[in-house]
Order: C-alpha cells, then sequence, then structure tokens
C-alpha cells in the first residue's frame, strides 16, 4: 500500500533536478562573489579570459598565491570597515528594540480596543508604510540640521523606527488578534492587572510574532541605503553606504575588491540570522494559519 502511494520515480527525479537547480541557481551569485573576493580586480573583472577569475594568474604573480585576502585586509583594516558594522549594530539594535517595544504596545492596545477609530488609526498607519521611505527623509532634515543632530547614528534610528513603526504596529497587531481574548479575561480572573495578563501570559505566546517581526525589522535597518546615507557622516557610515564608497564616483578612483570583500562580509551574518531563527520565523509567519 505504501509503496502504491509513492510518486513515479519520473516525477521524483523531475522535482529533484528542479530543487538542485534552483538551490544552483540561488546560491550561485553568494559563491561566486565569495570566491572572487580572494582575487585580484585584474582576474575576477577580467576581460579577456573569463577563466581568470577561477585560476587567479594575477593574483598568483603579485601575491604567490592564487588567493589572497588583500580585499579584507583592505577593507577592514586600511578602510576601518570596522567602524562601519559597529555602527551598523549599534542602528539595528537600537531600531530593533524601539520598534518592538513600541509596535508590541501599540499592537495590543490595538488588538484589544472596542473603539472604532482603532481601524483608522491602521490605515493611517498602512498609508505612511506605502509612501517612499526616502520621501519622508526630506522633513527631518531641517530640524536635524537646525539643532546640529545630522551626521550623527541617532538621526537615522529616529527615522528608520518612523518608517518601520507602521509595519511593525500591523503585523503585531495581527498575531496579537489571533490570540484569544479569554486569556487575559482568564488573567484577571487569577489576580493580574491588564499589563500583567499582557506581560505574563499573552507576551510567551506571542513570542514567535515578536521574533519574526524583529527579524523584518532588523532587516530593514540592516540593508538601509538611502535614509542611512543621507543621514549619516563618513565618519558615522553604516556598512551598505560604505560599501557603496568603495566603488568611487566618476570623480574618484574606488577599489571594487574592497567592495566585494565588504560585500561577502555583509552577507554572512544574514545568513547565519536566518539559519538561526530558522524555526521561530517559520512559525511566526504561520502563526494563526491553522485554527483549531
Amino acid at each position: 500500500m505504501l509503496s502504491s502511494r509513492k510518486a513515479p520515480w519520473q516525477m521524483r527525479l523531475f522535482t529533484g533536478s528542479i530543487l538542485v537547480l534552483w538551490l544552483v541557481l540561488a546560491a550561485f551569485p553568494f559563491l561566486w562573489t565569495l570566491w572572487g573576493s580572494f582575487k585580484v580586480e585584474l582576474d575576477f573583472f577580467s576581460k579577456e579570459d573569463w577563466r581568470s577569475a577561477i585560476t587567479g594568474p594575477r593574483t598568483l604573480v603579485e601575491y604567490g598565491s592564487a588567493y589572497t585576502g588583500a580585499g579584507y585586509e583592505g577593507a577592514w583594516i586600511e578602510e576601518e570597515f570596522w567602524r562601519s558594522a559597529l555602527n551598523t549594530f549599534i542602528v539595528c539594535f537600537f531600531t530593533v528594540l524601539i520598534s518592538l517595544t513600541l509596535g508590541t504596545l501599540g499592537g495590543y492596545a490595538l488588538s484589544r480596543s472596542t473603539y472604532n477609530y482603532t481601524f483608522w488609526i491602521l490605515i493611517v498607519a498602512l498609508i505612511f508604510r506605502a509612501m517612499p521611505p526616502i520621501t519622508l527623509v526630506a522633513g527631518y532634515l531641517l530640524p536635524f540640521f537646525e539643532w546640529n543632530l545630522w551626521g550623527h547614528l541617532a538621526t537615522s534610528i529616529i527615522v528608520l523606527v518612523a518608517i518601520n513603526q507602521p509595519f511593525t504596529l500591523w503585523m503585531l497587531h495581527s498575531f496579537f488578534s489571533k490570540i484569544p481574548k479569554e486569556l487575559d479575561e482568564s488573567a484577571k480572573v487569577d489576580g493580574c492587572t491588564q499589563f500583567q495578563a499582557f506581560r505574563r501570559v499573552i507576551i510567551p505566546v506571542m513570542w514567535p510574532g515578536v521574533i519574526t517581526t524583529g527579524l523584518f525589522s532588523f532587516l530593514l535597518a540592516y540593508n538601509d541605503f538611502a535614509i542611512t546615507s543621507m543621514l549619516l557622516s563618513k565618519e558615522n557610515q553604516t556598512m551598505i553606504p560604505k560599501i557603496a564608497s568603495f566603488l568611487g564616483t566618476t570623480q574618484t578612483e574606488g577599489n571594487v575588491m574592497f567592495a566585494v570583500a565588504a560585500v561577502v562580509s555583509a552577507t554572512v551574518p544574514l545568513f547565519i540570522l536566518v539559519m538561526f531563527f530558522q524555526r521561530q520565523i517559520v512559525s511566526g509567519l504561520t502563526a494563526g494559519a491553522v485554527k483549531g
């Protein structure tokens, strides 16, 4: 009986082939960039022979080996990319912390509110979330310049929280709405206040949703370019604007291999983060999808 229910071997072979092909296509850009980060620019971007990116003849001539860590050394030490990594961590940490704190309290309050204006608050938040983030930055520039705040990390944190808050509010509100209100009432019967019921009963149930929302908030701040490039000075750049500066401009010559090494350095933490929190992400995204 069990063998008769199995798909034909041709179908399994076809499905497996498609899966392998998809994995190769998805992983190839990163693996190719990782490989190229240990070459010199004339090899990795060779126009004469693409095989130079694999064999590395010029890298061998310059460094005595087909591989070199000069790109990483130049990015992290010469150009002090570690400062940008530290700035990114600070911006992401406080953006996630503030966004989750405000979003959790606001989402819970709106999900338990019986007033009609709750719907319109969410609609207004959705409108602001739909607007291009770059259009909202202009409103902050004048006060930041007048108060001498432009260029500091706090300015980007404020703007990123403001832009991220509607999304956080909507996402957490949807999670809270799927939690029965009877849990709050049971906690109150046992002697808890509203806030104690929220902290001791609702939050433990909501934890996968909080982690999922926090991860998306982190990715927003981590991958942002437009806002941080406009609001931060050169000394306080985060990683993404710093990578762009390695490429240079029409007036200044850049170092492409510094950028390639920095791209790999900025991408690896995202892989580790997703792999570490994959169960929480899946459980958070599917929370409430099945009733009963």
